[in-house]
């Protein structure tokens, strides 16, 4: 089960790093991914029916994002629509463009080669999963932790950070979000193309409920690996991709039906938003009352008062950069 969860969320793991991009470096809550991870999908499988390798066909898929994200960048900046909107009208303008791709609303695969079949064929399944997962994981992390040491990269930060002084500083900012919208949907493609080549199809719903799954293993990852480098923040989106699909497996180890996939995914994220407040909350009135008893007040009449001023801020909150 272990190898089984690390395989597949070696396959998710791009998807959930294109989310941290929008999310926490660009602070955009971006809708475009329940669009654009379907179509990573549509254009590899329709790419490899009609005879194009694997490989290439995943680069295609992941173009495909990218363009997609250029997409909801020119309706961002340019006609300055809200972030939130223009995600929306790219997603819901992609259910139509990912149907005409496909011609239906499934296409499996037949005899193609995927990526798995590239390598030797005595080994496991999971392990082949877990194999390629890896190399892709590890291109896109080794690719993006070279951008954000060059000058692109670091204005990409500083537009995310605060737009109105990168702009004062000579920042083209528009032209940084909308890099920021092409990379973040290139990734999610193209863990949509790995997605689809390992299960064998491509289905015009399978982008429902992907960011969702995106924003809970970007805060599993913040949780459990947490740190101001790049690449640290980067390996805990992988970690937080793995460690979400574990606890995915184990709930359908533990008898929940597969249908009920997504509701789970949704209490996981609750839980993961819900659990920093508690513990804040819990820290503070630990801190109060050992300040209290120390100084000799009784804490009683302080109680209601501290539930009053609770702390608001939790994983959700922009972080720093």
């Amino acid at each position: 089960m272990l190898v089984t969860s690390i395989g597949q969320g070696l396959l998710w793991a791009p998807l959930v790093i294109g989310v941290f991009l929008t999310f926490r470096i660009l602070d955009i809550p971006d809708l475009t991914t329940e669009g654009s991870f379907p179509l990573g999908a549509a254009i590899t499988i329709s790419a490899m029916l009609q005879g194009q390798s694997a490989v290439v066909a995943s680069l295609w898929g992941c173009l495909a994002g990218c363009l997609a994200g250029w997409v909801t960048g020119v309706l961002d900046t340019k006609l300055k629509m809200p972030s939130l909107l223009a995600g929306i009208l790219t997603m819901t303008g992609l259910y139509s463009v990912n149907m005409h791709i496909m011609g239906k609303a499934n296409i499996p695969l037949l005899d193609q080669k995927v990526l798995t079949g590239y390598l030797p064929a005595n080994w496991s399944a999971e392990l082949q999963t877990t194999v390629v997962g890896g190399v892709v994981t590890a291109v896109v992390l080794v690719a993006l932790v070279l951008l954000f040491r060059t000058r692109l990269g670091l204005s990409l930060m500083a537009t995310g950070n605060n737009r109105a002084m990168s702009a004062a500083n000579g920042i083209y900012t528009d032209r940084m979000v909308i890099i920021g919208y092409m990379v973040s949907n290139g990734c999610i493609a193209l863990s949509g193309a790995l997605i689809a080549q390992s299960n064998g199809y491509a289905d015009i719903g399978m982008g429902i409920g992907t960011i969702v799954i995106g924003l809970a293993s970007v805060l599993v990852g913040e949780i459990f690996l947490h740190g101001r480098r790049m690449w640290i923040r980067l390996a805990g989106m992988v970690l937080g991709a793995v460690i979400y699909r574990y606890l995915l497996t184990l709930a359908m180890g533990l008898g929940f039906p597969v249908d009920d996939l997504k509701i789970l995914s949704a209490i996981i994220l609750v839980i993961v938003i819900c659990l920093p407040l508690l513990q804040n909350h819990y820290r503070t009135r630990q801190q109060l009352h050992q300040y209290l008893k120390q100084i000799g007040v009784d804490n009683h009449a302080t109680t209601s008062s501290l539930d009053r001023q609770a702390p608001t801020e939790g994983l959700l909150s922009r972080n720093d950069k």
